[in-house]
C-alpha cells in the first residue's frame, strides 16, 4: 500500500531533515518505506522507518 501524504510530514533522517512525502507499506513482516525530498537539495531518498524521526510540532503536541 502507497500512503500519499498531504501535507508533508517533516522528519530527520541520518541525511538531515526533509519532507516525507509517501510512505509505502510491505505489510507486517517488514518495515515500512518513507520516501522524503530532502530539504537541502530536494533530492528524494528512501529511508526504513526505524531511521526516520518525526520533527516536533507543537501545533500537534508531537515529539516534545
Amino acid at each position: 500500500m502507497i500512503l500519499q501524504l498531504s501535507p508533508t510530514i517533516l522528519v530527520d533522517t541520518p541525511l538531515g531533515r526533509g519532507h516525507t512525502v509517501f510512505i509505502i507499506d510491505y505489510g507486517m513482516h517488514q518495515n515500512s518505506c518513507w520516501v522524503v525530498a530532502m530539504e537541502k537539495d530536494g533530492i528524494v531518498k528512501h529511508f526504513d522507518s526505524n531511521d526516520v524521526i518525526v520533527c516536533t510540532n507543537f501545533t500537534y503536541h508531537i515529539n516534545e
